[in-house]
C-alpha cells in the first residue's frame, strides 16, 4: 500500500487519539437525545442539564482515560470535561459538531445533517481539541446524498485550512418509505450500503472514517462473509477505519472487533455498549458499575484491538524536511 502524506498537524492529532501502537480504542459519548432516554425513558425531557452533565463527568472521569480518546458533544461534554479536570491531558480529546438529533422530523428516507451554528474546526483546534468529528446519515441513492456529500467535503476542506484531523461517521438509513432499518429487506442491502458509502464519502477529505459494522448479525451468521465485507470496507475507505458499537450487547461488539480488525480495521469508536446501563443508576451504583463492568469491557476490547488492528501508520506518514516550517502556513 502507498502511504499518503499527511500534513504534520493532521498528523500529529492523530497521533493524540490513537495509542503509541497506532491503534484506536476510543470511547464515544457525544449522545444527547439518547442519553436522556437512557437516564430516564418514561420521561425524557424531564433530565436536567446538571444531571446529564454529572453522568457524561462519572464516564469521563472513570473510564475515558483508559481510552486513547474521548468522543464528546459540545453542550454537555467538551468544556465541563476540560474545565473539571475530569478528561486527562494524556487522552485524546474528538468534537462533534453536528446537532442533536441529526435531521429533522419526518425526514426518515432522505436525511440532511445540520452543524451547530458558529462552530467549525477553527474553534475545534482553538480549544486544544485533538479533532473534528462530522455524522452524516447517509444512503447512496436518497435524494439528499449529493447534499451530504457537499457538506462532507465543505467540513473536510475547512479541517484540511486549519489542520486537524476529521473522523467521518456515516449512518446508513432506509430509502423505501416505512421500511426499518431493523428489517431484513435492510439487512440484505446493509453491506452494499456501507461500502459504497465509505467508497463515496472518505475520499472527500475524512482522515479516519467510524463505519457501522457491514451486516446485520440478527440476520447474517456467515462470519467468513462478514469478514470478506470488512475487507471491501478497507478497500472502499482506503483511510483507517474503526467499528461503532450501536449499543450491541459487549459479548457480540467483542466478536465485531475481532471480525473488523482481521478485516482491516483500526479498532473501534464505542460507548453505549460499554457503559448504557450506568445511566439509570443512583450515583453510588452507577460508580460502581463504572470502575468494574464497564471498565473490564473497554479493557477486553481494548487487548483485541491491540493484538488483531492494523495501526494508522499503514495508510499514512509525514515526511519532514529541513526548512519546512518556512513552508508552513
Amino acid at each position: 500500500m502507498t502511504k499518503k502524506e499527511l500534513s504534520i498537524g493532521k498528523y500529529r492529532g492523530i497521533q493524540q487519539i490513537s495509542t503509541p501502537e497506532g491503534a484506536f480504542t476510543m470511547l464515544a459519548l457525544d449522545h444527547q437525545e439518547s442519553f436522556r432516554k437512557g437516564i430516564n425513558s418514561a420521561d425524557p425531557m424531564s433530565v436536567s442539564y446538571q444531571e446529564i452533565v454529572e453522568r457524561k463527568l462519572d464516564i469521563i472521569s472513570l473510564i475515558a482515560n483508559q481510552s486513547s480518546a474521548l468522543l464528546t458533544d459540545l453542550r454537555y461534554g467538551v468544556a465541563q470535561s476540560i474545565a473539571s479536570g475530569a478528561l486527562q491531558g494524556k487522552t485524546g480529546l474528538i468534537v462533534t459538531i453536528e446537532q442533536s438529533p441529526g435531521y429533522g422530523a419526518g425526514e426518515t428516507t432522505a436525511r440532511r445533517t445540520v452543524l451547530v451554528k458558529g462552530w467549525n474546526a477553527f474553534k475545534v483546534r482553538k480549544i486544544g481539541a485533538s479533532a473534528v468529528k462530522l455524522l452524516v446519515y447517509y444512503h447512496p441513492e436518497s435524494k439528499t446524498a449529493k447534499d451530504q456529500e457537499a457538506l462532507v467535503a465543505q467540513v473536510a476542506d475547512d479541517c484540511k485550512i486549519n489542520d486537524i484531523p476529521l473522523v467521518l461517521e456515516v449512518l446508513t438509513h432506509p430509502i423505501v418509505e416505512g421500511q426499518s432499518k431493523e428489517s431484513a429487506a435492510f439487512a440484505e442491502q446493509r453491506p452494499h450500503i456501507i461500502i459504497e458509502s465509505a467508497k463515496r464519502l472518505c475520499p472527500l477529505g475524512a482522515d479516519v472514517f467510524k463505519a457501522e459494522f457491514p451486516a446485520d448479525v440478527k440476520y447474517e451468521h456467515n462470519e467468513g462473509k462478514m469478514l470478506a465485507w470488512c475487507q471491501q470496507l478497507t478497500e472502499a475507505a482506503a483511510i483507517p477505519w474503526v467499528v461503532l458499537s450501536a449499543a450491541v450487547d459487549h459479548e457480540a461488539f467483542c466478536r465485531q472487533v475481532e471480525i473488523s480488525c482481521d478485516g482491516g480495521a483500526s479498532g473501534f469508536l464505542a460507548g453505549r455498549s460499554i457503559w448504557k446501563e450506568a445511566l439509570a443508576l443512583p450515583a453510588a451504583e452507577r460508580k460502581q458499575f463504572l470502575q468494574t463492568t464497564a471498565t473490564k469491557r473497554l479493557q477486553e476490547l481494548t487487548s483485541i484491538t491491540l493484538k488483531k488492528a492494523h495501526p494508522f501508520t499503514e495508510w499514512y506518514q509525514s515526511t519532514v524536511t529541513e526548512g519546512w516550517f518556512e513552508r508552513y502556513s
